[in-house]
């Protein structure tokens, strides 16, 4: 490809007198391509002031890490969001509970049991010491209040335990009928049955327990008595709660006949433990 020349749009004019030069002769171009004469000259390539030169960056790995955000940053703020979360809802339930408590004020319910009549406590050991049997007979009277105002209790049938007071040995067992007790309510079980009969046979180590301590001359008893309890406040209902009712420090003596003996104690209210704890409320 040759280069073209065009002449100027006006011919050059004389200076001073002088004739002006005349143009440089179009040089020949060869066969490879060059012009005779500048075979060894580069052609200079005019860039405008204005333009902005590309200058590539050269490549960083601390730059590709800072663009994508690490797995470790997004652990981090997942962890935090869930603390906050969880730490927002406690305090939310612990702002509801307070305001039950001050609003409504919830209390357990209460037991007593005035006294416990002995009518009967046989027992029998074979002579060669290797078979032991118990009859008992007890009756007793049970008094449940409720003493809330907004708070009412569903009971399932009690399971009733007469125990010594020494040795922990069963005794007797009876049972409480499932009762409602509704808001300041007071019920109240006379006859509440407990009984042993001569069938049940002790072991050794029971039956030397039990002797022991029927030996004395007043023998300290226990009630323990186990149910569970449906609470509703409102519109509120809780799954059953077990609970337990234990009354202690009544002291008697054995009955020599048929007429019965009355054991008494100085703390006639029984304590109840209740499972708070383990409270599930649904709507």
């Amino acid at each position: 490809m040759t280069d073209r020349v065009f002449p100027a749009s006006k011919p050059p004019t004389a200076t001073n007198g002088v004739p002006p030069a005349p143009p440089p002769a179009p040089s020949a171009v060869n066969g490879n391509g060059t012009a005779n004469g500048t075979a060894n000259q580069k052609p200079q390539v005019y860039i405008p002031a204005n333009r902005p030169v590309y200058r590539p960056q050269p490549y960083s790995r601390h730059h590709h890490h800072r663009s994508r955000p690490s797995c470790r940053r997004v652990c981090c703020c997942c962890c935090f969001w869930s603390i906050l979360i969880f730490l927002l809802l406690a305090l939310m339930a612990a702002i509801a509970a307070t305001a039950v408590y001050v609003i409504y004020r919830p209390r357990p319910p209460s037991f007593s049991v005035p006294s416990i009549r002995i009518s009967r406590v046989n027992l029998t050991t074979a002579s060669d010491t290797s078979v032991s049997h118990l009859s008992s007979f007890f009756n007793f009277t049970l008094l449940s209040e409720n003493p809330n105002g907004h708070l009412t209790f569903s009971y399932d049938p009690f399971a009733v335990t007469v125990k010594s007071a020494k040795s922990g040995e069963t005794v007797a067992n009876g049972t409480v009928p499932a009762f409602f007790s509704g808001n300041k309510n007071k019920t109240t079980f006379r006859g509440v049955i407990a009984t042993s009969t001569s069938a049940r046979e002790l072991d050794p180590e029971e039956a030397r327990h039990l002797k022991s301590d029927l030996a004395r001359a007043r023998v300290g008893l226990e009630i323990e008595m186990r149910t569970k309890v449906k609470m509703q406040m409102g519109k509120v209902k809780s799954e059953g709660v077990e609970i337990r009712v234990t009354c202690q420090g009544f002291e008697g003596t054995v009955p020599k006949g048929k007429t019965p003996t009355v054991a008494t104690s100085k703390r006639t209210k029984c304590k109840s433990d209740l499972s708070l704890k383990v409270w599930k409320w649904s709507f």
